[in-house]
């Protein structure tokens, strides 16, 4: 068979050696991560990538030395920009820092985040290949105390989140959202960046107007990130109490962007209080809340294999406040969040 000399078999691709690499801005919003910032910045700026990489630390009212660690930070390395974000906010931090940036490549990152070596790489040759606006991995929850272990496996499981790849993991393919992101800098332009009404979700919601003006959101598995997960139940509990009271806000921002998989909880909370309620005078109302926690003990052993004793033995307690905080925050949402139309 006759080979066309311009056809793809024949051009061979580009060598890392030989092959340009975009340069990225990095994007970090800041506050109370004295402990973690410096190790978080280093992980950056050592990336095995190959082209121009610049970081923009946005640091909010700390009640630590946070923003002595990035001032010197960025005094040791021109690379390193620091601006400041006075309300405290995330979205009004990665906005700061996104116009504070240069580059056509946006990436968002955490202060306590831990990546990959391979991360940016990956994503921009991510990019490349898929055309996407935005791309990014799974939330990788390692836990290091039992009961940061218990959250971790919860947060890689189906019963303790749902069905989002992010947490559990996944083929690679197209998203509703991801974890962090890398962007295009023109998508963030074109739907305004980050909207700073939402103090929580604010990630989904800016990938669901990424995606409602034609862009492609993917999920990209080896981008896969460390995670440190709350350390006791009343901090996941207020964590998931937010979580849930600020999608509801999206869903009334947004509407048709509601399903099943997050009305589950609220359903399952109002449900377990009728039982209770009704349960002095009808006491199979008492079957309800009986179903669920026996539900629940049942799925933490069926994913709770290899657990260490003491995570084990707290996995049904952690999936259970996941749930009723999530669902009770979701529940409780009130109007008054809600985004002024206009």
């Amino acid at each position: 068979m006759k080979q066309f000399p311009d056809s793809p078999a024949q051009v061979p691709a580009p060598s890392p050696e030989t092959r340009v690499w975009p340069p990225i801005s990095v994007v970090i919003p800041v506050l109370n991560e004295e402990r973690h910032l410096r190790e978080a910045v280093d992980q950056v700026l050592s990336q095995r990538y190959g082209g121009p990489i610049e970081v923009v630390l946005a640091v909010g009212p700390s009640q630590d030395r946070t923003q002595e660690v990035a001032d010197a930070i960025a005094a040791e390395d021109p690379r390193v920009t620091v601006v400041p974000n006075p309300t405290g906010r995330t979205p009004n931090a990665l906005n700061a820092a996104i116009a504070a940036s240069r580059y056509g490549i946006v990436a968002r990152v955490d202060g306590h985040a831990m990546l990959p070596e391979d991360y940016l790489k990956v994503a921009v040759e991510t990019l490349e290949e898929t055309g996407a606006d935005n791309v990014g991995g799974i939330m990788a929850a390692e836990g290091v105390t039992p009961f940061e272990q218990a959250v971790a496996r919860a947060m890689t499981s189906k019963i303790g989140v749902g069905g989002a790849r992010f947490h559990t993991g996944g083929t690679a393919g197209p998203a509703d959202t991801v974890y962090l992101g890398v962007f295009r800098r023109e998508a963030l332009e074109r739907v305004g960046g980050y909207d700073e009404h939402f103090l929580r979700a604010q990630d989904w919601e800016m990938n669901h107007r990424i995606r409602s003006t034609g862009g492609l959101v993917w999920f990209q598995p080896r981008m896969r990130v460390s995670y440190r997960p709350r350390p006791n139940v009343k901090a996941l509990a207020k964590q998931y109490f937010h979580y849930g009271r600020w999608r509801r806000v999206v869903a009334r921002t947004h509407e048709g962007t509601i399903n099943l998989r997050y009305l589950a909880p609220p359903l399952a909370v109002l449900a377990m209080i009728v039982g209770l309620v009704v349960s002095p005078f009808f006491w199979p109302g008492l079957l309800i809340p009986g179903g669920y926690l026996a539900a629940i003990l049942a799925g933490s052993a069926v994913t709770g294999s290899g657990l260490p004793k003491g995570a084990l033995l707290r996995l049904p307690l952690v999936y259970a406040t996941m749930h009723i905080s999530w669902g009770w925050g979701f529940l409780t949402s009130p109007r008054s969040l809600a985004k002024p139309r206009g």
